[in-house]
């Protein structure tokens, strides 16, 4: 899980140079991620070619901004695909869905784009490959959460989710030397490895993906954040509460030293009593977050003092995705 993330450059990590009075440490990389930037696009694309109403399955992504912007150009989100009327058109979010409901949406003759991120993608091949060979495969993940139950719905049967160190003592397996743990891809890189950990006291011959699942953006958010957060009083990130990434970026900053960490949607949530004491801010924002809002944040602490902004890099990302077949000739 150490391995040098594709479509990543390392960037030289320069000292964290003491300074006297209020400043801002912010995070990079930070916000969008080539798959949400894909997704987002998908759906503003769509909105272009077939005008609105595009229905849209679940929150495209995790972000309460980016979900209401689209909501006011004319997407609907809906919770199931039962709610799209028949013929329509609809996106898939970039969590991904299980073959049950592309299964359903063609039963409804749905004209569909998926938007699902390939990097989730990926560890829906991995989950049919292993189901092929009869493996008993443990995912890594949070339960209720969208891209848990669109990669459990690829093979049910064989699929056993692995939330919490008690769910570890749960888990039975058929044959312990045809295991193998796969995981969600936005998940805290440290609290996976525990995980696995756990998993492999029980189950010695556990076998490793063939590639890390947890993906680039979210490991490189993790260390971006692990770097600063020794040196802040506070460490603000941006992201909805219901985005796993955006979470776990605040439980990051915690364990990696920060004083104390909180997450909001926008800066205006910020409470100024966190500020109290405070000399040093460190601020990020999660993968379905618009750069914009973390702007918005720098500029509102900048009113309260803290107007000297250092910006920490630990990578530089270079990945970008092509969109949705669907939606490819569309692109000039």
């Amino acid at each position: 899980m150490s391995s040098p993330t594709p479509g990543t450059e390392p960037a030289e990590i320069a000292p964290i140079k003491p300074r006297e009075g209020k400043r801002v440490l912010l995070a990079k990389p930070r916000g969008y991620c080539a798959g949400v930037d894909r997704a987002v696009i998908a759906v503003e694309k769509a909105l272009e070619l077939h005008g609105p109403p595009v229905y849209v399955r679940k929150e495209i992504v995790h972000n309460r901004h980016v979900v209401e912007t689209l909501r006011e150009r004319g997407a609907i989100f809906v919770d199931e695909t039962d709610e799209v009327p028949e013929g329509a058109l609809v996106v898939f979010s970039a969590h991904g869905v299980s073959p049950a409901v592309h299964a359903e949406a063609a039963e409804r003759n749905l004209r569909t784009i998926d938007a699902t991120c390939p990097l989730v993608t990926k560890v829906h091949k991995e989950v049919n490959r292993f189901a092929k060979s009869d493996y008993d495969i443990l995912l890594i993940g949070h339960e209720g959460h969208e891209e848990v139950e669109g990669t459990a719905g690829e093979a049910p049967e064989h699929v056993q989710l692995v939330d919490t160190a008690e769910d570890v003592d749960r888990v039975t397996v058929r044959d312990p030397s045809k295991v193998i743990w796969l995981s969600q891809t936005t998940l805290s890189v440290d609290e996976t490895m525990e995980r696995v950990d756990q998993l492999r006291e029980r189950f010695p011959e556990i076998a490793d993906p063939p590639s890390d699942d947890i993906c680039y953006a979210t490991t490189n958010r993790q260390v971006a954040v692990k770097a600063l957060a020794p040196e802040c009083d506070l460490v603000i990130v941006v992201g909805s509460t219901n985005s796993s990434n955006s979470k776990r970026l605040v439980e990051v900053a915690l364990k990696a030293g920060a004083k104390d960490a909180h997450l909001v949607d926008f800066a205006h949530e910020v409470d100024e009593s966190w500020l109290d004491g405070v000399t040093t801010v460190g601020v990020t924002s999660g993968a379905s977050v618009p750069d914009s809002l973390v702007m918005n944040l720098l500029d509102w602490l900048a009113e309260r003092g803290y107007g000297d902004v250092d910006e920490v890099t630990t990578a530089n990302e270079k990945i970008t995705f092509s969109l949705p077949k669907e939606l490819r000739s569309t692109v000039r």
